[in-house]
């Protein structure tokens, strides 16, 4: 499955309603649809929704539809209606002006005394729109549809960019752990060495005040609980499987986020760990190159979904 992020934008436009009886008797200008969606990073899935008063039984469906392909994600949802060019005069069909030619009969008929349809009055009432006149169950979720398809592929194409920056960020920290392991038999040694010159030096100030043997076994007992402060082959180790799964994460896909979140919150304790462990400033200057990576790997990962 491919890595999808939180952000993305997308719309759709289109004539409404396509072939509905409303329309046959509608000259002028066609309304046109126009749907907006919006998403940003969150750690839940928020909706809200924007639309006029005449789609505004549609929320429902659009809610449906969105929970169906979104799981998380600020997302805005936008509608507007735009009715045409208000200054270009519509142009009747004969069909509305035989069903209004009729209803004048029919009105005149109970009602002699009432005046006589004008021009005025047949255009008006040519593109006049009562409230609900138009059928919106089928173009509204259509358009839904379209907006919502092209904004699933703008989440994924920023996702599949924020996962190969998030790869590269793995690759520069299996660097740094591999030079961090080297360090510190280096550093037992080095001070092994310490510890063992000045057991020498102290054994020629006691003179004799202490046996040998003794001096030795206290001089090897430091080193080797320095030995044991300084290692950090467990967090390195740690560290490299952290690294494993979330590149397994990235190669799996589909609802990662959280899961990514919290491996990263791994990462930046393992590295903080090796920092408090440092003995020199080789393994000081690697534990703040990690946390730097993993610091802008957590801005990454905040908003894949």
């Amino acid at each position: 499955m491919p890595v999808y992020s939180m952000t993305g934008y997308a719309s759709a436009q289109r004539g409404v309603p396509p072939g509905s009886p409303e329309a046959e008797f509608r000259p002028g200008p066609v309304r046109r649809l126009g749907l907006e969606i919006r998403s940003v990073n969150s750690r839940f899935l928020d909706l809200s929704f924007r639309l006029p008063d005449e789609l505004r039984a549609m929320e429902p469906v659009l809610r449906t539809l969105l929970t169906a392909k979104v799981k998380r994600g600020k997302v805005e949802v936008r509608a507007t209606l735009d009715s045409g060019d208000a200054a270009s005069l519509p142009d009747p069909s004969p069909r509305l002006l035989q069903r209004l030619g009729a209803l004048q009969d029919s009105v005149r008929t109970w009602l002699p005394d009432a005046a006589p349809l004008t021009v005025a009055d047949v255009l008006r009432l040519g593109t006049s729109q009562g409230p609900g006149q138009e059928n919106w169950s089928e173009a509204v979720p259509a358009l839904a549809q379209e907006a919502l398809a092209a904004l699933l592929e703008a989440r994924q194409q920023e996702g599949a960019r924020l996962a190969a920056m998030l790869q590269g960020h793995l690759r520069q920290l299996r660097g740094l752990s591999e030079q961090a392991v080297p360090l510190v038999p280096q550093l037992v040694e080095q001070q092994r060495q310490r510890f063992m010159e000045r057991w020498k030096e102290a054994m020629g100030l006691a003179e004799g005040a202490a046996t040998p043997e003794a001096a030795q076994d206290r001089a090897l007992s430091e080193a080797t609980a320095f030995a044991i402060r300084i290692d950090v082959a467990e967090e390195v180790t740690r560290l490299q499987s952290h690294l494993a799964e979330i590149e397994r994460l990235l190669e799996k896909g589909g609802e990662i986020g959280k899961r990514l979140d919290f491996l990263i919150q791994e990462l930046h304790r393992e590295a903080n760990t090796l920092g408090s462990k440092s003995a020199a400033l080789e393994l000081t200057r690697i534990s703040v190159d990690m946390k730097v990576l993993i610091e802008q790997m957590r801005e990454q990962v905040q908003n894949i979904e």
